[in-house]
């Protein structure tokens, strides 16, 4: 099912992210990972993809099993950092083989180790969605972006941000999903001024429970996100006790959800790190809310 139908239906979705393991590490637990996500019966899982294709492999063949198997819709992320428009078409021909059609394309992190920019890879995700749009059949793919409330971290003024977004979002993308926020202000103000800039394709909103203090200090850092208050206060009151915080991050992005519900955002990520029990336990928390009437 392509994403774009599923988002503009404006019911309530709610969907989940998991990772494949890094080259190398074992497969172990990951199917765990993929039975207890489809378990909680989202409208979609994404799979994230490592930078320079460095979890391609396994990308495809999670998004591959999540459909199959699981019958779950499918959201396989492709990133183009320091690849070549060669790689980039070898990688979509395979997602396409495997029946998959959505493709959330980004740029991806730069690896330290790479020589960037190189004249013969991508540079921004708005040349990665040209080029698939390009691609035989490259009509027929629902495309993702990804977006920033608080402002691409490398861009130093917000309005240059939104520019850039709308110039990827006219290239072809057919959804946005943000990037991790605490403060929904934040989000509302955001979804307002990129409305006026024009740009009104569906807007996924992306909730990331915090469970672990000293991982999400180090997101935080690497996307540019702020911690306000009532969450930083959170933190440094439970961040030592891991029971704890798990309780009070799972409570605080449940208040997020109900909150964002509230305010008409309809369309719910919830970057669950490869725990499904933390999804699960948001998900039930809503339950009457995420599946009204019953819903399956």
């Amino acid at each position: 099912m392509k994403l774009s139908a599923l988002l503009a239906q404006h019911e309530i979705t709610v969907s989940c992210e998991l990772f494949p393991p890094k080259s190398g590490a074992a497969l172990e637990h990951v199917d765990d990972v993929l039975r207890d996500t489809a378990a909680l019966a989202p409208d979609f899982i994404s799979v994230t993809y490592g930078a320079g294709g460095s979890t391609s492999k396994r990308t495809l063949e999670l998004a591959s099993r999540l459909q199959d198997v699981y019958h779950v819709p499918a959201l396989a992320h492709l990133t183009c950092v320091s690849s070549t428009r060669e790689e980039i078409a070898a990688m979509v021909g395979r997602l396409r083989q495997a029946g998959i059609e959505n493709i959330l394309a980004l740029r991806g992190d730069i690896p330290q180790d790479a020589q960037f920019p190189r004249p013969d890879c991508f540079h921004y995700a708005n040349e990665l969605v040209s080029f698939l749009r390009s691609l035989e059949g490259g009509a027929d793919l629902c495309i993702g972006g990804a977006c920033y409330p608080e402002g691409h971290v490398e861009c130093p003024h917000f309005y240059t941000d939104l520019d850039n977004l709308k110039r990827k979002v006219d290239t072809g993308v057919d959804f946005l999903t943000t990037q991790m926020f605490f403060d929904n202000d934040v989000l509302y103000r955001f979804l307002f001024r990129a409305l006026d800039h024009g740009i009104t394709v569906p807007i996924v909103a992306g909730i990331m429970p915090v469970i672990s203090v000293r991982q999400i200090q180090r997101s935080c850092e690497l996307s540019g996100t702020v911690m306000p208050p009532r969450l930083q206060g959170i933190a440094d009151r439970f961040g030592d006790d891991p029971a704890a915080m798990r309780q009070a991050g799972i409570a605080y992005a449940t208040e997020q959800i109900l909150d964002l519900i509230a305010h008409g955002v309809t369309h719910i990520h919830i970057y669950t790190m490869n725990k499904p029990d933390v999804a699960a336990k948001i998900m039930d928390n809503l339950s009457s809310i995420l599946r009204p009437h019953g819903q399956d």
